[in-house]
C-alpha cells in the first residue's frame, strides 16, 4: 500500500497521514497519545533511549539508529546519529509521520527488515531516500499490550545496501533493542514476531 500524504483533521490542528484510513489513524492518534500520557512518556529525547539506539546501530553496523514513538509526528526519542566530520547527513529529532519506512511497521504491526530498499518498486520512492540516501532498513514496532497500539518502532538506516545473507540477526538486534526501550519506559510489550 502507498501512503497517502493528505493531510487529515484534528481538533487541534493538521496532521499528515499514512495509510487509507485517515478517520481510524487520527483515532489511534489520539488513543496513542492518551496512553504516552498514562506511562508518562513525553515526546523528547531521552539519553537512556538514545544509548539503546548507539547500540543497535553499532551492532548492526548502519550509520543511524532510532527509538520512534508516533504521534502528530514522529519524534525519535531514542537517536544515533553519526560523528559531524563522517560526511553523512545529521537528522533531527523530528520527522513527517508520512515520511521513512516506520509508518509502514506502525501500519503492518510487524517488523520490517529492507536489505536493498531498491529491490522493490514499493519502497525505492521515498522521502527519506530521496533526503539522506537510505538503500537499506531494518525496523521492528513496540505494540502496547494494553491498547493493542504499535506505540513506538525502534529501527537502524544506512545508506549502503545490504545482502540477504544475515537479515535474520539484524532484525533480531532491531527487535531486541525494541524490548529493551519497552522496559525502560514501562511499557507492557506484546512479542513482536
Amino acid at each position: 500500500m502507498t501512503p497517502s500524504y493528505a493531510p487529515a483533521t484534528t481538533t487541534q490542528r493538521q496532521i499528515e497521514v499514512f495509510t487509507d484510513s485517515p478517520a481510524t489513524e487520527v483515532k489511534e492518534m489520539a488513543a496513542r497519545l492518551s496512553r504516552f500520557a498514562e506511562l508518562g512518556i513525553t515526546m523528547e529525547g531521552q539519553e537512556i533511549l538514545d544509548d539503546i539506539a548507539t547500540r543497535i546501530a553499532t551492532q548492526t553496523g548502519f550509520v543511524w539508529g532510532m527509538v520512534n514513538a508516533f504521534s502528530d509526528q514522529q519524534t525519535f526519542l531514542g537517536l544515533h546519529n553519526p560523528p559531524p566530520e563522517s560526511g553523512y547527513p545529521i537528522v533531527g529529532r523530528t520527522m513527517s509521520r508520512a515520511h521513512g519506512y516506520c509508518p509502514e511497521v506502525v501500519e503492518r504491526r510487524l517488523g520490517l527488515p529492507l536489505p536493498d530498499v531498491t529491490a522493490s518498486p514499493r519502497f525505492q520512492g521515498n522521502a527519506v531516500v530521496d533526503a539522506i540516501g537510505i538503500q537499506s532498513y531494518f525496523g521492528a514496532p513496540i505494540i502496547d499490550a494494553v491498547t493493542g497500539l504499535v506505540l513506538l518502532t525502534v529501527c537502524v538506516i544506512d545508506p549502503e545496501p545490504r545482502t540477504l545473507a544475515d537479515w535474520r540477526h539484524k532484525q533480531e538486534i532491531v527487535r531486541d533493542g525494541g524490548r529493551e526501550a519497552a522496559s525502560i519506559l514501562k511499557i507492557p510489550a506484546l512479542p513482536t514476531p
